[in-house]
């Protein structure tokens, strides 16, 4: 029997994971869910999983959670700019609690990467190397999602603004990496993974499709990275993210949130979810 943690798991990426691994024929009670809110974990309560309480920031508390778990999936934490200490705690705790075996999600291509964001990845990946433990190395790329949470403003003005010139993204739905990520944890083996959708797009692209789904005209339009992030600012993005979004999108124009790796659809043993469906569904 080996039971399997996952972190992280009433978010919207470790909720997906727990639901796929049970799909997959993992009993519930063979998983451990750890929350920081055991009233948001009812749900995975009622269903047989095993619920533990415990934040990044409290390595007692997780060393405890991780109690008994043989392979975790340890997904990222959401606040950007105090991962660093947070996933230290996290690792510190898995050492302690002798668990098997990490998976963490990390960003594409993290060791080469330029993005702000990959810091705080290549940070945990090295704590992950230094402690010791076997893990794999789950290198997410962009969210389908991403374009859907501000799909009606641009449908509205008929604009998709941002700051990525001509590169492409290759992006790919939560669950797809959900179940990406179940697939390499249920098999067990250390590794590096380079997750990326199989679709190409640029931003052009991607306007394009928005049109075609919505039957409006909506065109890209390119930005400066100053001028994207202060767009942002001035439509409610709440900080720090405005200054990470534009940066991001500097980072596709650089080609960093596209890659020719296979490695998602190898393991989903499918190509990623079609972009159009994704903002097909956040229509209807």
């Amino acid at each position: 029997m080996t039971i399997y943690g996952v972190t992280g798991a009433t978010g919207q990426l470790g909720r997906l994971a727990v639901d796929d691994l049970i799909e997959r024929g993992t009993p519930a009670g063979d998983i451990v869910a750890i929350v920081r809110d055991e009233a948001k974990a009812s749900g995975l309560a009622d269903h047989g999983v095993v619920v533990r309480v415990a934040d990044y920031a409290d390595t007692a508390a997780l060393t405890t959670a991780f109690a008994g778990v043989d392979r975790l999936l340890f997904i990222s934490g959401s606040e950007v700019g105090s991962r660093v200490a947070q996933h230290s705690s996290v690792v510190d705790a898995a050492v302690a609690a002798q668990v098997g075996l990490v998976a963490y999600t990390s960003i594409l291509e993290a060791d080469t990467s330029g993005l702000s964001l990959a810091a705080e990845h290549v940070a945990t990946e090295k704590a992950l190397a230094d402690s010791g433990l076997p893990h794999i190395l789950l290198r997410n790329g962009w969210y389908s999602e991403n374009y859907a949470a501000s799909l009606q403003p641009t449908i509205d003005g008929g604009v998709l603004y941002g700051a990525a010139g001509e590169g492409r993204v290759a992006p790919a739905t939560r669950p797809d990496f959900a179940g990406a990520a179940v697939a390499a944890l249920l098999a067990g083996r250390p590794g590096v993974f380079e997750l990326v959708g199989t679709e190409h797009l640029t931003y052009a692209d991607i306007a394009a499709v928005i049109a075609d789904i919505a039957g409006t005209p909506v065109r890209y339009q390119d930005l400066s990275t100053d001028d994207y992030a202060a767009a942002l600012t001035q439509a409610g993005v709440p900080e720090p993210m405005p200054a990470v979004l534009a940066d991001s999108d500097a980072g596709i124009a650089r080609g960093e949130l596209d890659s020719t790796s296979t490695d998602l659809a190898d393991l989903l043993g499918r190509p990623s979810t079609p972009f159009a469906d994704v903002i097909r569904a956040a229509l209807a």
